[in-house]
């Protein structure tokens, strides 16, 4: 098994993203995690979600990563990651109550993030779905330091961006999904919930 990858962003947010997600979650059963990245939210927020069946996935590449995290959870509710990628894939086999990704929408081109909420539409409801990771609104920056992040971005991949949040939520909407609410996070993040209901 491969050393486990490691975000220090992680590590700061898994904590205020945990205080949202047993609330907005508690009457959930099975969530679907999207680009689970390292794996490290998959491992800590499974064994504090022990109602949950937690599913994470990941393009081919991230899941040895994300294995090696699983492998030293607590959580016998975190199930072996899936490989998906949403350019390509349809969603691992559900059904799935809850969705959760963080930190993606933002390293996503823009066809994939749509192609993502496209893959969502197919989601019986009544279903959550919560996304973590700096928005801008109204095509502005929140802070100077999401500003720099988003020049970083461009500089690694200029289809890379921070992403407005009504450009996603009409997408979310036309999936099915009516937003609840937008938590403020550290660091400039936000945690957009929307459900889709009966």
């Amino acid at each position: 098994m491969p050393d486990k990858p490691f975000s220090q962003a992680c590590e700061n947010n898994k904590r205020p993203i945990l205080s949202r997600l047993q609330n907005i979650f508690a009457d959930c059963s099975r969530v679907l995690e999207i680009g689970a990245g390292t794996g490290q939210h998959a491992a800590f927020l499974a064994p504090h979600l022990p109602h949950l069946n937690w599913q994470p996935s990941d393009v081919a590449d991230n899941i040895a990563g994300i294995e090696a995290w699983c492998e030293q959870s607590s959580g016998l509710n975190l199930l072996p990651p899936a490989i998906l990628d949403v350019r390509h894939d349809s969603l691992p086999a559900g059904p799935f109550d809850a969705v959760f990704t963080a930190n993606t929408l933002h390293i996503m081109h823009w066809p994939w993030v749509e192609r993502t909420f496209q893959l969502l539409a197919g989601l019986v409801a009544p279903c959550e779905l919560c996304v973590y990771g700096p928005f801008n609104y109204h095509g502005k920056f929140t802070s100077p330091s999401n500003a720099r992040f988003n020049d970083w971005l461009q500089a690694r991949d200029p289809h890379s961006a921070i992403r407005d949040f009504e450009a996603v939520d009409r997408l979310a909407e036309l999936a099915g999904f009516v937003i609840q609410q937008d938590h403020e996070m550290p660091a400039n993040n936000r945690l957009l919930h929307w459900r889709k209901a009966r």
